[in-house]
């Protein structure tokens, strides 16, 4: 009994033949009325759940925190606990299977991965998935070690070593490099010579047999381990602009990695994409490799890469075609005089899809183009033809407010912090994702000094930077809550960036901020807030996990969008989603409630006023409006004065 379980649900999909067998021998038909309690709080369990028909919510005191439909199963953990911890309670007529407390005991200890997923935390059970696709990924070519590549053997000479020597080592070996050690530097110190470098070494002017290799060759050796995914080597080499990697562990190298080599094994022909970027000689050059960049993302997604990689790859490419862009668009004079930046999820390396535009561009003091304004027009709109949309809120080099020289740009970062206003705090909090993708980098940097020496301390300020993160939570009706509705699911779409991405990003950014840290991913940051102590190592494992699953998530969804001709929408349909995505989408929002609940407190964020505009359009800016911290606001736009948890952007969301 019965035959017609269905094990392609999850937990149950991991089970073998036997397991299966030793369900159907264990597991009854159970009903329960509307509003019947179907485990009460502190009781006995004594069977696993799998609903059905109908649905089941989970309260903690009198708030709903999870809610159970058709193929969803309750409570794995109360069976191991031995007792009920919360209230399951039937919203309408329930039929559920009842499998019992026995059979579910034996089917953990016999399948791990079958009880990771039944009961444990988010970050176990994303590992139990990760591991039941492994074989999946093993065969995604971009996630294989960089051993199991093509790496060709290295080839040792020592600096004093004559240029006509090396070339016959060329020739004898077949190679084109030689890596070059120079004993006699202090410390010692490994470099690469290649044949490309012949070029200089003919042109130096001494004879090549009496020129030592040591004096051309290149000493800053750019490295990956063995064990490193191929997919991160090709990340390397579109980061450095190099050929070729030297595969190391500690001292020990164990070759050469070629590009070539590389992309004959890699069959999503990115470094392809990247050759006809950097060779193009006009803007219409750019374009049939701006659109493989959208093609290679789905590739890659559906060979299994992992998402973090996916971002990786493409944000290296999407730096590529900006700066290549700019050079194209822009005189030599101004590339060298300028720094061009991108901000948003863009400069974080967390952009998958194209969004819309948030770039800017920082001049050096005293430099003077006179075409300035119709040079980045001409930028912003050869983007927009790529498929990048204009940003909305004019964050883009077009506006002059984005295209300034270092002090003034500056001084504006000051007035941001110092006079803060909710537009200002979202330039803010924009700028700080900010990620140089051309020009002079220092111009960049020494911006960046500016925010870091004015560490932020103020209390006040800080609060208000925070308090968007409950922008898209009123009350009771949070995202989060919404989605544990029973009629949720079934007829409204969910819309990720704001239930999840927003919230966790904008969190963990004002951390980063409060805090001092550099970084701009926000993976990188948590790594930073967990090493300073402010974040919980699992807490952080369960933030940067939440965040990858909410980008795969939404990349899924879009890429849907596009293959139905449909613009993305960055909305999840949620009905649509197999039962395991389900449960791990509650899981991952509970990770940001639980976030957003800590940082509330952090700052106080209940003590924060709120002004919600009459319509649609921007809050008002009468007396009592956010403009002023802290205080009950008396609104004069016609709506009711209430208190809210934290502050609502005036304009969309950072992105």
């Amino acid at each position: 009994m019965p035959n017609a379980f269905n094990f392609q649900a999850s937990p149950f999909d991991c089970l073998s033949p036997a397991q299966q067998q030793l369900v159907r021998d264990h597991v009854d038909i159970a009903y329960f009325r509307a509003d019947q309690a179907v485990l009460d709080l502190d009781a006995a369990p004594t069977h696993l759940f799998v609903i059905i028909k109908g649905f089941v919510q989970q309260f903690d005191g009198s708030e709903v925190v999870a809610t159970y439909g058709p193929d969803d199963c309750f409570d794995g953990r109360a069976l191991v606990a031995g007792k009920v911890s919360s209230r399951f309670v039937a919203s309408e007529e329930v039929v559920a299977y009842a499998l019992e407390k026995q059979a579910v005991s034996e089917l953990i200890a016999a399948n791990a991965t079958f009880g990771a997923l039944l009961f444990a935390d988010l970050s176990n059970k994303l590992s139990a998935l990760s591991e039941r696709h492994s074989q999946h990924e093993l065969q995604s070519l971009s996630m294989a070690r960089v051993d199991e590549a093509f790496v060709r053997p290295a080839h040792c000479v020592d600096a004093s070593t004559d240029i006509v020597s090396v070339v016959r080592l060329f020739q004898a070996e077949r190679t084109v490099n030689v890596l070059v050690r120079d004993s006699h530097s202090t410390p010692p110190r490994m470099g690469i010579f290649t044949a490309t470098a012949l070029q200089r070494a003919i042109l130096h002017g001494t004879p090549l047999d009496q020129l030592p290799v040591g004096e051309l060759a290149n000493f800053n050796l750019v490295t990956v381990r063995p064990s490193d995914p191929v997919g991160e080597a090709l990340a390397v080499m579109l980061h450095h602009k190099v050929h070729r990697v030297v595969v190391a562990e500690g001292e020990h190298i164990h070759g050469i990695l070629e590009t070539l080599d590389l992309f004959s094994f890699l069959s999503n022909h990115s470094y392809l994409i990247t050759v006809q970027i950097l060779g193009a000689q006009d803007l219409a050059a750019l374009q049939a490799p701006a659109a493989q960049i959208t093609r290679l993302i789905g590739l890659l997604h559906r060979g299994g890469t992992r998402i973090d990689m996916v971002a990786a790859q493409v944000r290296e490419l999407n730096s590529r075609l900006f700066e290549r862009a700019w050079a194209l668009v822009a005189p030599s004079e101004l590339v060298a005089n300028s720094c061009l930046f991108v901000m948003g999820s863009e400069g974080r390396g967390e952009q998958l899809l194209k969004t819309d535009q948030d770039n800017a561009l920082v001049l050096r003091d005293g430099f003077e183009c006179d075409d300035l304004q119709a040079i980045c027009t001409r930028f912003s709109e050869a983007l927009q033809s790529f498929g990048y949309p204009p940003c909305p809120g004019h964050i883009m080099l077009s506006n002059p407010q984005w295209c300034q020289p270092a002090s003034a740009f500056a001084r504006q970062v000051r007035e941001w912090l110092v006079m803060p206003t909710p537009a200002s705090l979202m330039n803010l909090a924009i700028f700080l994702d900010a990620h140089a993708v051309g020009g002079d980098t220092r111009l960049l940097d020494e911006l960046r000094s500016n925010v870091a020496g004015m560490l932020v301390d103020n209390q006040a300020v800080l609060a208000r930077f925070a308090a968007p993160i409950n922008s898209f939570a009123e009350g009771g009706s949070s995202w989060w809550g919404w989605l544990l509705l029973p009629e949720g699911p079934d007829h409204t779409a969910l819309d990720i960036k704001k239930a999840g991405l927003f919230p966790l990003v904008h969190g963990v950014r004002s951390l980063a901020l409060e805090h001092g840290v550099a970084a701009t991913g926000t993976v990188e940051r948590i790594d930073a807030l967990v090493a300073q102590g402010v974040l919980t190592a699992a807490q952080g494992t369960d933030l940067a996990q939440s965040l990858h699953f909410f980008m795969g998530l939404r990349l899924k969804a879009g890429l849907a969008d596009l293959a139905a001709h449909r613009a993305v929408s960055g909305e999840v349909a949620v009905a649509r989603l197999n039962s395991l995505d389900r449960d791990l989408l509650k899981d991952t929002l509970a990770v940001v409630k639980r976030f957003r609940a800590q940082l509330q407190q952090r700052y106080r964020l209940d003590a924060l006023g709120v002004c919600h505009p009459a319509s649609g359009g921007t809050a008002c800016s009468g007396p009592g409006c956010c403009t002023t911290w802290p205080m009950r606001v008396t609104a004069s736009c016609g709506t009711p004065p209430r208190r809210m948890n934290g502050c609502r952007w005036t304009a969309r969301p950072p992105a």
